[in-house]
């Protein structure tokens, strides 16, 4: 079959590689109708995440047909439409029964899911996300085994278009996660740093839960542009404004709002130190969207964080956070709890997650689509492919 490969930084191929088959009862194969680039895939693209191998297949948003099913599947039959989780749940330990499948300690044998110091395992495996997340190959291929086909894939009422549905994979639950975690209700006040899709689908479901204001925090026009025309929100370019909870704090009476979002993550802009020390690899991560969360929150308030962090934080305000008294919540999504309420939603013409894709491409193109999206070519917002 053909399927994305990662070859190196900045090298990835569309190769012919061996088909996927079943290996365990509980596995599916899906023959995969669409698939998208994630802003997260950046992180894979950009070499800055450990444990990715020359030869892994990458790609955590795709969707498909059902082409078989191991001897132990009972929810699943040849022929059904699905979309398929990002993370990978096994449904009955300890994570799993209380809806927390992103910690499900029995999917991920990588290195991220090896038991720590602590005698924790703290990850589930995850689709095309390096062998840190188990070495799952990924979804930006013509096939894909699926691990656990009884605990992940949605299946797809017929009336419903691919691009309705596949952003249910990842950058919808996760958006709608952040807002979720944020307590966003009727009349919250809330600012999203990042107008990536992952930014845009916070945007959507903080409208659908009644946010009264909305501050996006970006430094590309074109996107503010977009989250202004669809989702109403005050923009706010870093171009022109550097420190955007100075104004922020100006426009809510010295308070600041409900929540922050940080939909960036550790690839942030930061200072010449942060430059400084990532060039080194003294730290890991960039705290400059961090700060300006803990800035932009009012006392009590909330920060939740969908974007990615790894390893060290240099510039971590955490004496400002106590002192505000603010909560933080972060993590990955527990996509397979969210995932029918949102289809539902989406059902309803509450939400609208499609309206984010601007381009369309084959799978074979895909190296061409990584390049543009990963240089931030304006109006590339979000790519959807197929085989």
């Amino acid at each position: 079959m053909k399927a994305l490969v990662y070859h190196g930084k900045h090298d990835v191929r569309v190769d012919n590689v061996p088909d996927p088959s079943i290996l365990e009862a509980t596995d599916m194969l899906l023959r995969v109708t669409a698939t998208a680039i994630c802003g997260s895939d950046l992180h894979l693209y950009g070499g800055k995440v450990p444990e990715l191998l020359d030869g892994d297949i990458l790609g955590h948003e795709f969707m498909g047909v059902v082409e078989d099913t191991g001897s132990a599947v009972t929810n699943l039959n040849r022929g059904d439409r699905v979309v398929i989780p990002f993370t990978i749940a096994c449904g009955h330990c300890f994570f799993c029964e209380k809806d927390q499948y992103a910690s499900c300690e029995t999917t991920n044998p990588g290195k991220g899911g090896a038991i720590n110091a602590k005698g924790l395992k703290p990850s589930a495996g995850m689709f095309g996300y390096s062998h840190l997340y188990g070495g799952f190959a990924g979804g930006q291929a013509e096939y894909v085994r699926v691990p656990h086909a009884d605990i992940g894939p949605l299946k797809i009422p017929s009336g419903l278009a691919d691009e309705q549905v596949l952003f249910l994979s990842d950058i919808l639950p996760t958006g709608y996660q952040a807002v979720v975690n944020a307590e966003i209700g009727d009349g919250s006040t809330l600012a999203i740093f990042g107008a990536g899709p992952v930014g845009m689908m916070a945007a959507a479901s903080a409208r659908m839960l009644g946010a009264s204001t909305i501050y996006m925090i970006d430094e590309l026009q074109d996107r503010l542009d977009f989250a202004v025309a669809h989702y109403g929100v005050k923009p706010i370019n870093l171009k022109d404004q550097s420190d955007p909870a100075k104004q922020i704090v100006e426009e809510t009476h010295g308070r600041g709002l409900d929540a922050s979002i940080d939909a960036v993550g550790f690839e942030a802009k930061g200072s010449l130190v942060e430059t400084v020390l990532a060039a080194v690899k003294i730290e890991a991560s960039v705290g400059f969207v961090l700060r300006q969360c803990i800035a932009s929150t009012r006392r009590s308030g909330i920060v939740s964080v969908p974007g990615v962090y790894v390893g060290f934080l240099h510039g971590f305000m955490f004496g400002d956070a106590f002192d505000k008294g603010l909560t933080f919540r972060m993590g990955q999504t527990h996509v397979q709890h969210h995932m029918p309420g949102l289809l539902t939603a989406i059902q309803e013409g509450r939400l609208r997650p499609d309206a984010i894709i601007s381009h369309r491409m084959k799978l074979s193109d895909a190296a061409e689509g990584y390049k543009r999206f990963n240089d931030r070519e304006t109006g590339w917002r979000k790519i959807v492919m197929t085989p």
